[in-house]
């Protein structure tokens, strides 16, 4: 439970500075105590720890998984940037490029942009727990 314990100081400290009226307020963090002994902590706890495991992992492709696919994605995205450039010489060839592009992204499945979303948010928030608490220099 340390990490929890380390999480919901911050969160506690978001309420106070979100919920104006003390009496929600009151009633937010009391619900957030409610939760810390919860079933929901506990798998939260668990995907937390499983995370960290993979990033703690010896194994390169273990290690690594994540943060590669985030910059395979990262390309894809930054490839906007030569297309600017493109469109800003030939307005034709740009549109021909984007239309490609755009059946290509559409053709990629759903689950794939969920997959990738999950894996960002969750390598940022455990890189960040890291830094806070000191382990991840």
């Amino acid at each position: 439970m340390p990490l929890l314990d380390s999480l919901i100081a911050p969160i506690s400290r978001i309420i106070d500075k979100v919920i104006p009226d003390p009496e929600a307020r009151d009633r937010a963090k009391l619900e957030l105590l409610r939760l810390e002994h919860s079933q929901e902590t506990d798998l939260l706890q668990a995907r937390l720890s499983a995370i960290i495991a993979e990033a703690g992992s010896g194994d390169p492709w273990t290690s690594r998984a994540r943060p590669g696919f985030l910059y395979v994605m990262y390309a894809i995205i930054l490839w906007a940037l030569p297309m600017g450039l493109i469109g800003a010489f030939s307005p034709e060839t740009a549109n021909a490029i984007a239309s490609g592009m755009t059946a290509y992204l559409q053709g990629i499945p759903e689950p794939l942009y969920a997959l990738f979303g999950t894996g960002y948010l969750g390598y940022s928030a455990m890189r960040q727990w890291g830094k806070i608490k000191g382990s991840d220099r």
